[in-house]
């Protein structure tokens, strides 16, 4: 969603004349999009607004800051950011910029968005995005949340859910698949309760799907589209078979657990028990038995007993997920457990996930070796670090490195012959003589 917003602000500070430059040293104007979600990522911000305030001293420079932020957080960078906005009134950015004096080129145009009614949550929705890859895009379907999980601060940053026209998200769609974009993602912070806020004006998300589904038809399924993050509450059968329907719909779900103890989920407010998460894993495993499973997992949190850890670590055995983000607890003020004990010791917090981050190597070892000897479509992305071999994703977006290509495969999706697994990652040659692109890939023996 961070990188979506900043593509958003980059096209219109681009509109107002300003240039990005790769190198912040060299900018007149520093920005960034912020996350209160998670402490680690505030404290970034911290961290490099500080800095950029030392240069200040030498050279005049203003600093701005968006995104998801929490009142107390706002407070606070109120102090150390020249601008602080919403991320719906990024189109009042040029008079912003403007009226707080700095004095450029761009600072003395006129821009289309100024002068007018107070801006709309979701009114950056209608900027076009200067995207930051030519082959890998990130569109927002839905903002805000209302399931006030709680240890999430989420509803009380961006607000209540709120669904994006399915035909503005299709004519964005359409434009990327024509301009040659190999992946797409859906964004949301709850994605599949797209369009229950306009429940007799709008598409439902399996309806969504379907769509752009028959979009991919059109085009050959030369893309494939991912989205991210569902909520287990809302995951139907109905997506999931959607997904199986149509070819340019990824194999790949990430489908957040967050705890595998009822008491704790029910706690966190999640509204669903272990029994029914793991049931929409076997209608996942049935529907779509090559997809990956990714989830994302909190241990330590308040209250959180080692027998009910153990629960969440018999869970990542029982399901056998591909790829887990595991995060200690940290209490974020605003959220409703910021009230309650943050009772479980810091070194017990990283004892639970390094357990679990071992379980899941052991277990993405079984899954990648799984894999070698088959040839898969894989989209290149960069140079590896080590020479001679690039790094890519497969469409399940296992990190894939390729030895044998070249820098102008970059955003071409190749077929790839496994040779060697890493726990969490797959090693593999180039294939010559079979041609590229996802549509091509059903000649592979994957």
């Amino acid at each position: 969603m961070n990188r979506s917003d900043s593509e958003r602000i980059q096209s219109v500070l681009e509109e107002a004349g300003y240039t990005f430059v790769e190198d912040e040293s060299q900018a007149d104007i520093l920005g960034l999009v912020a996350c209160s979600v998670r402490q680690k990522a505030i404290d970034r911000v911290y961290s490099r607004i500080h800095k950029w305030n030392s240069w200040k001293s030498n050279r005049n420079l203003l600093t701005f800051a968006s995104g998801c932020i929490l009142p107390a957080d706002r407070m606070k960078l109120l102090e150390r950011f020249d601008l602080l906005f919403d991320i719906g009134e990024v189109g009042e950015l040029p008079s912003m910029i403007r009226e707080y004096g700095v004095t450029t080129p761009g600072s003395l145009r006129s821009f289309p968005n100024e002068g007018g009614d107070e801006a709309a949550p979701t009114a950056h929705w209608n900027i076009r995005p200067s995207y930051s890859s030519s082959f890998e895009a990130f569109v927002p379907i839905q903002n805000g949340c209302d399931k006030f999980c709680t240890f999430c601060a989420v509803p009380y940053t961006r607000g209540r859910e709120v669904s994006r026209s399915s035909a503005d998200i299709m004519a964005e769609l359409e434009t990327l698949v024509k301009a040659g974009y190999q992946s797409i993602t859906l964004l949301g912070q709850n994605v599949n309760s797209y369009g229950r806020d306009r429940p007799h004006s709008e598409l439902s998300f399996a309806g969504l799907l379907r769509a752009i589904g028959e979009l991919g038809k059109q085009y050959e399924n030369s893309f494939r589209l991912y989205f991210t993050s569902p909520h287990p509450r809302d995951m139907s059968t109905e997506v999931i078979e959607t997904i199986a329907e149509f070819r340019c719909l990824a194999r790949q779900i990430h489908l957040p657990l967050q705890s595998g103890d009822d008491e704790v989920l029910e706690r966190m407010n999640r509204n669903y028990t272990y029994s029914d998460y793991f049931k929409i894993v076997e209608d996942i495993r049935r529907i779509l038995p090559d997809a990956t499973i990714f989830t994302d997992i909190i241990v330590g949190f308040s209250g959180e007993t080692e027998a009910q850890f153990n629960n969440t670590h018999r869970a990542m055995q029982e399901i056998g997920f591909d790829m887990a983000y595991v995060a200690m607890y940290s209490p974020r003020p605003g959220a409703r457990s910021a009230d309650w004990p943050d009772d479980v010791a810091h070194e017990e917090k990283r004892r639970r996930l390094h357990a679990l981050n071992d379980e899941l190597n052991a277990l993405g070892q079984k899954h990648t070796e799984a894999r070698v000897g088959r040839t898969v479509p894989v989209l290149v992305e960069s140079p590896d670090r080590k020479n001679l071999y690039f790094s890519g994703r497969s469409e399940g977006l296992l990190p894939v490195r390729i030895r044998g290509a070249s820098a102008e495969l970059i955003g071409k999706v190749v077929p790839v012959r496994i040779t060697a697994a890493r726990p969490l990652s797959i090693e593999g040659e180039l294939v010559e003589g079979l041609p590229y692109g996802w549509a091509a890939a059903e000649q592979y023996d994957s």
